[in-house]
Parts: C-alpha cells; sequence; structure tokens
C-alpha cells in the first residue's frame, strides 16, 4: 500500500541556505576539507554505524533511523572509500536537518524496516527526498567560497601550462575537477555537479 506522505518540494536556493546555515553552526571557519564526521559524531551527537553487506543486500551506502540518532553505513565504504564515506554521511546529514518531521513520523528501526518505507512512498517523493539530501550533501562539503577561489587557482595554473581551454576543454575540465575532488575529499561527480549548478564553468568560456 502506498504511503500517503507528501514530500515538500524546496528550491536549490532553500537548500543552499539551509546547507550555509549548517556549516554557520557546526564549521563556522569553513576549513576544507570539511570534518563531516567529527561534526556528526562530537557536535550533532549522533552515532556512526558500520553495517556488512548494506550496499550488496540493499543497494545502498547508508541511512538514518527514524529518530535520526544513527547513521549506519556499509561497512565496505566506511573502511575503504573515504570519499565516498564523506558524502554518504553529508547526505545523511541532508535528511536529518531537511527531512526530520518524515522520518521521525515513518518510525522504522532497521534496514528491512526502512527498505519497507521507501518501497511505500511514491518513485516521485522518493527522487525528491534523495535529490534533496544530495544537494545539501555537495553544498556541505564543497563550500562555495573555497569552489570559486580554487577553481581560479587550477584554471591559471592549466593556462600557464600552456593548454588551450578553446582547443582542450573536456581535457582541462576533467583535470580541473581531479584536482578539486582532491582538496575537498569528495567524488570528481560532485565536483561536476557543482560547478555547473553554480555556473562556475561558464565563467571560463
Amino acid at each position: 500500500m502506498e504511503n500517503d506522505l507528501e514530500v515538500p518540494i524546496i528550491s536549490y536556493d532553500y537548500i543552499k541556505s539551509t546547507a550555509n546555515a549548517f556549516l554557520k553552526e557546526y564549521h563556522p571557519n569553513l576549513d576544507i576539507p570539511v570534518p563531516i564526521e567529527e561534526i556528526i559524531e562530537f557536535q550533532m551527537k549522533k552515532d556512526i554505524i558500520p553495517l556488512p553487506g548494506l550496499h550488496q543486500g540493499f543497494e545502498i551506502d547508508g541511512f538514518t533511523s527514524s529518530d535520526q540518532a544513527s547513521i549506519y553505513v556499509d561497512e565496505f565504504v566506511y573502511t575503504s572509500r573515504p570519499g565516498r564515506y564523506r558524502f554518504t554521511l553529508a547526505h545523511e546529514v541532508g535528511h536529518i536537518v531537511l527531512h526530520k518531521e518524515i522520518y521521525q513520523k515513518a518510525n522504522f528501526q532497521g534496514i528491512k524496516e526502512w527498505r519497507g518505507f521507501i518501497n511505500s512512498i511514491s518513485e516521485k517523493n522518493h527522487s525528491w527526498l534523495e535529490y534533496q539530501a544530495y544537494a545539501f550533501g555537495g553544498l556541505v562539503l564543497v563550500p562555495h567560497e573555497h569552489l570559486e577561489k580554487l577553481t581560479l587557482f587550477y584554471v591559471k595554473s592549466i593556462r600557464e601550462n600552456e593548454i588551450s581551454f578553446k582547443e582542450n576543454w573536456d581535457f582541462a575540465w576533467d583535470l580541473i575537477a581531479a584536482k578539486l575532488a582532491k582538496e575537498f575529499e569528495v567524488s570528481t561527480q560532485v565536483i561536476e555537479k557543482r560547478l555547473d549548478k553554480e555556473k562556475i564553468r561558464e565563467q571560463y568560456t
């Protein structure tokens, strides 16, 4: 039976202002990489619990308990994929910050009940939940100010190495995305989305 849950449709600008408020509260100096694990454990007082086989069995890297006291993370991701682990945490914090009432109302206990909850809501509502948490995660781990400054730094570096943006646009931006991903300790996919969403790449056309 499908849940009648309605997920609020919130704008990217709203998610951005919420992510900025989160950083102001928990990491005001904005140093990178953003210490998301420490913020969750020591400031938000949430438990991070590795769970063997989470991805293999349920095709997810993490989920948050409905009381929002614990974030469960696939054990392999936790031990072997640091960038993915960091983004999983930031994504789950997005659910905690943006979807608190929805999670509390769902009242699930473990992974099987969580799966039942997800299966009970429409694909559209699930997509909204995931999009909003994904956007929040990227905004928290890749603060705008640093993204603009570091992008400018690496653009200058590319030009100093006499690589033409006009002739090698994709190569140049792949190189920059890889450099930025190391700086922020996230994947290049997260960087690509942030560059596009903030329209930073367009500034160099």
